[in-house]
């Protein structure tokens, strides 16, 4: 199985990436967007090493910032392309 590290780390780099070149790009929009992906992969990341590590109510207040970020993607994502 796959560990936590080598999951998320190579797609957070990814989306840092995608996020610097919309930036210098002068996209803010989709940065902005993007910027949202990384907060809530990020936020997971740090809930899941929390929890391993056994720190329960930090776990969850991590948990709960991925899921609002995640919340706020699909609301950015639907006003910039369906709107």
């Amino acid at each position: 199985m796959m560990s936590q590290k080598k999951f998320f780390v190579p797609i957070i780099i990814v989306i840092a990436l995608i996020t610097l070149y919309f930036i210098i790009k002068g996209k803010l929009d989709i940065a902005i967007l993007t910027m949202m992906a990384l907060f809530s992969l990020t936020n997971a990341s740090r809930a899941k090493s929390f929890k391993e590590q056994g720190y329960e109510r930090e776990s969850k207040w991590m948990r709960y910032l991925s899921i609002t970020f995640g919340a706020a993607f699909v609301v950015v994502f639907a006003l910039i392309f369906f709107m």
